[in-house]
């Protein structure tokens, strides 16, 4: 058993990872770990984590091991923000840590996950800690792509890049993991398009695999603009219901919490001074309803988008898996009676509504444009 069992698929990419904890004079004090979606960046920074505070190189077993990888080690501390963007005060707060010594472990090592949320101000906060390093300290940076770092950062730091794992890779992952039956393990790990995490949950959850099916229904239920300006709306209700359900239980018992820890009664008015507190509180709670709204909307446009793919492969009779397979019959009758030309538009739409979203357009606009784009143009 070894740390970097579950970082499937990336055997070339964690070398350097490996090397650097065998030898030191392959060492270096700040690594940029970048990789698309579910190419598993976070937890390849948590082995090498663990790794680095192992013995043994990175065992697996041992206490070292089993509390890095689990975000419970003394000296490995995980900011993994759950708002939209990683605020000054966060960084800060790393760049204190970073200046004390290791307490138990080999190193201190700190590992910043979806890195490409710093704003430049606050990149350029972190920039003096990562040009002069305390001892014993190692930064592990991670992003989707190298270029959402700031350059200053970027070239201080030793760059590792993962890759999407082949999705039969990520199935028998899930079979052994998790023991999901093989077929549907396989179904899954094509359908998340090798992103582990939602290929998991795909797995385990029928209401996550019906709602997926809900919006690749989308492709073909919208007729008209009726239809459209509906399907936008919906969309825009799962999600916010989506945020709703994964967050207000959280919510309630963080904002108890704070109560009991402010030695206050939640029934009774608040004196000014805690006041501020819980206001602070509720508003990063929004900020965290905000991003998980986002992410559901990007996954259903990148369902959507898989789907597309998928018609087109069936248009040009490319050899290929299909993402989509369980859904051959709903694929070859859109790929029948459209052509390429319209699958092409489809995918730039989608595209396009992914940009909107991510630049802050009104979600309902860019979903409405979206599905507006959707609209069949050649006779059924």
């Amino acid at each position: 058993m070894s740390v970097w069992d579950e970082v499937v698929g990336q055997e070339r990419a964690v070398a350097p990872l490996k090397a650097a904890v065998a030898s030191p004079d392959a060492m270096t004090h700040a690594w940029l770990i970048t990789g698309p979606p579910g190419s598993g960046r976070s937890y390849a920074a948590r082995a090498f984590a663990a790794a680095l505070q192992c013995l043994e190189g990175g065992c697996g077993t041992c206490r070292a091991c089993t509390t890095a990888l689990s975000g419970t080690h003394a000296d490995v501390t995980v900011l993994a923000t759950e708002k939209v963007t990683i605020s000054i005060d966060e960084v800060r707060e790393l760049i204190a840590v970073a200046q004390t010594s290791p307490s138990e472990g080999r190193a201190r090592v700190i590992i910043v996950e979806d890195a490409d949320r710093m704003t430049e101000r606050t990149s350029n906060v972190l920039l003096k800690s990562i040009e002069e390093p305390p001892p014993r300290t190692v930064w592990l940076l991670c992003a989707p792509a190298a270029e959402d770092i700031v350059v200053t950062i970027r070239s201080r730091s030793r760059h590792v890049s993962l890759r999407v794992p082949d999705p039969e890779v990520v199935a028998q992952l899930l079979v052994d993991r998790d023991g999901i039956a093989p077929d549907l393990a396989r179904q899954c790990a094509y359908a998340a398009q090798s992103h582990i995490g939602v290929a998991r949950r795909l797995a385990r959850d029928p209401e996550a695999r019906a709602r997926r099916d809900q919006v690749l229904a989308l492709a073909t239920e919208i007729r008209g603009v009726g239809d459209a300006v509906l399907a936008a709306a919906d969309l825009a209700a799962v999600a916010e219901e989506d945020a709703k359900a994964a967050t207000a239980e959280r919510d309630v018992a963080e904002r108890n919490e704070l109560l009991r820890m402010l030695g206050a009664d939640d029934g009774g008015r608040l004196p000014p001074a805690l006041r501020a507190q819980v206001k602070q509180l509720e508003e990063d709670q929004k900020r965290r309803a905000t991003r998980h709204k986002r992410d559901v909307f990007d996954r259903a446009i990148v369902d959507l988008m898989s789907l597309y793919r998928d018609v087109a492969c069936l248009q040009v009779g490319a050899a290929t898996p299909l993402v989509n397979e369980s859904h051959r019959g709903h694929l070859e009758s859109l790929a029948g009676r459209s052509t390429l030309a319209d699958t092409m538009r489809c995918l730039d739409a989608l595209g396009t509504a992914r940009e909107r979203l991510a630049s802050n357009v009104a979600p309902l606009l860019a979903l409405e444009a979206m599905a507006l784009a959707l609209r069949p143009r050649t006779p059924a």
